[in-house]
């Protein structure tokens, strides 16, 4: 089936694209929606502008429109985006969000487009897991939640972060793959990519509890190589 994934570069929705390549499915474009609002409904806001880069090294095709971030504005600038694209239907990186799936749902029933949501449901640490175990390289762009501080920003989601990520799951009830809002991500390796994406340049923004890591300035480099020891 020919699809369009909704994609704003951060974990969930890179993810979903890659589950649904491994059903044999082919992903024909990428499409964002870049929203003038910081607190968007529906919308990735931080670091929306990594997508261009993002799509270059996934070789897929970028299309993107910006909103208004109006509330219902948001849902109708999906289908202008979508409505002219030779697709059978669209990938969504939902886990829990009713308001987001029920939104995309309408607009593919309107469009006559099938929705696939690979991610819907999942317990959120049995995702965590793979997706690490998956070979994905994401980094926490923004935290806004109890529990978080500035040292959070810009570290890598692995092992090890996913372990203190359960202890703040423990004492302030955050979800773990972040679908309450409490942390954003950017992707920046994964199987999908050509090249990895190298951080040149970039600045914390933090204001009482909460902040973002803007990526200001990044490249493509070749993506390491592992080497397996002689047994």
């Amino acid at each position: 089936m020919k699809l369009a994934a909704l994609f704003s570069g951060g974990k969930d929705s890179t993810y979903a694209v890659w589950l649904v390549q491994q059903q044999g499915h082919t992903i024909d474009y990428l499409a964002t929606i870049h929203s003038k609002k910081d607190d968007s409904y529906m919308y990735h806001t931080i670091n929306i502008g990594l997508t261009l880069i993002q799509s270059q090294t996934m070789k897929m095709k970028l299309v993107s429109k910006e909103s208004s971030g109006e509330k219902e504005k948001e849902v109708h600038d999906i289908e202008i985006v979508l409505k002219n694209l030779p697709i059978e239907g669209i990938v969504c990186g939902a886990i829990a969000s009713e308001y987001q799936q029920k939104r995309v749902a309408k607009v593919c029933k309107k469009l006559g487009l099938k929705l696939l949501t690979p991610l819907w449901k999942v317990k959120p640490d049995k995702y965590m897991t793979e997706l690490i175990e998956a070979g994905f390289k994401s980094i926490i762009t923004g935290v806004f939640a109890d529990g978080f501080d500035k040292s959070w920003l810009g570290r890598e989601i692995d092992s090890t972060c996913l372990n203190d990520l359960k202890k703040l799951e423990k004492k302030y009830k955050i979800n773990l793959a972040g679908e309450g809002g409490e942390f954003e991500t950017a992707v920046l390796d994964c199987p999908l990519f050509d090249q990895a994406i190298e951080i040149k340049d970039s600045k914390i923004h933090w204001e009482k509890n909460s902040g973002f890591l803007e990526i200001k300035d990044v490249h493509l480099v070749p993506k390491k190589k592992q080497i397996k020891g002689y047994v």
